[in-house]
């Protein structure tokens, strides 16, 4: 009995040295991502407010560098890097990840997207997947499942996170300035595989076709309007669907994507049996 007390008593004093040490430990490292953080922010405005390109490019490669180093500090997915605002940091709403996104461009006509997901670990290690935009190297963006290899870019600023026979789906929803007369905004859906690795897209969409909308079959779902025309795509928590302004072409040319507008109207999309199913004109309340 006396014999059992002692280990009862080693146990708790191991926990409560564990537990002060994991402590102690997180403020250290809280301590070292804020130092971190401000070499960031040094380089993480710059790629999208210097007037250069070089000075663009320079800062996203230093950014580059010097967030992977931060991201190694152990247990950093839990540090928010806040003041980081030209920088998309998205959390999963079950926390299995964040899905890191930003924009660089060379001139008005030509972007580029970069972005990395950071998987939460239980020792607080690293376990980085970075993404690589192919939106070059490919003549249909909507036609194929894709890795992080090929990956369609876009800053994300919205997530949302769905079931079907036990699987989890993470709708994102992105900002692409595309080029100098148009805009995009997608609906991408990322999933994993059996061994862990991205998968981005599929069969997940259920709409008529019309032509203002990519054609069907697609793998990914886009809204491609006239530079500045604010058409607006976000998900309502409160109506569960994600709700875009209908397009309309203000020259008449719908198949010329740089004068479509929109139209004054909604519609949305309903997550229903493992896709997103197609509502037409509803009622006219404009997403935020």
């Amino acid at each position: 009995m006396v014999y059992q007390k002692r280990i009862l008593m080693l146990l708790m004093l191991l926990l409560c040295y564990t537990t002060q040490a994991l402590k102690a430990q997180t403020a250290a490292n809280k301590s070292l991502l804020a130092e971190a953080e401000k070499i960031l922010a040094a380089s993480a405005y710059p790629i999208v407010n210097a007037d250069d390109t070089e000075d663009r490019l320079r800062a996203d490669s230093l950014f580059t560098r010097n967030l992977v180093q931060a991201l190694k500090i152990p247990f950093s997915f839990h540090y928010p890097f806040d003041s980081l605002t030209t920088i998309s940091r998205l959390y999963a709403p079950d926390s299995s990840f964040r899905i890191i996104t930003w924009q660089l461009m060379k001139d008005y006509s030509y972007y580029r997207y970069k972005g990395a997901i950071q998987m939460n670990t239980k020792d607080g290690s690293l376990k980085l997947i970075p993404l690589y935009d192919g939106a070059d190297f490919t003549e249909n963006p909507y036609d194929s499942i894709r890795t992080n290899q090929n990956w369609i870019g876009a800053v994300y600023y919205n997530i949302i996170q769905k079931e079907y026979n036990n699987k989890k789906y993470y709708t994102l929803l992105g900002y692409d300035e595309n080029d100098a007369r148009s805009t995009k905004k997608w609906i991408e859906v990322l999933h994993f595989d059996l061994e862990g690795k991205p998968l981005f897209g599929g069969k997940f969409f259920n709409y008529p076709n019309d032509i203002f909308k990519p054609k069907q079959p697609v793998s990914r779902f886009c809204l491609e309007f006239k530079k500045q025309a604010n058409a607006k795509l976000n998900y309502d928590k409160k109506l569960d669907r994600i709700v875009f302004v209908k397009l309309i072409s203000e020259s008449g040319e719908p198949n010329k994507k740089y004068t479509l507008v929109p139209y004054g109207t909604v519609e949305a999309f309903k997550w229903e049996f493992g896709r997103w199913v197609f509502i037409p004109e509803y009622e006219a309340v404009e997403p935020e």
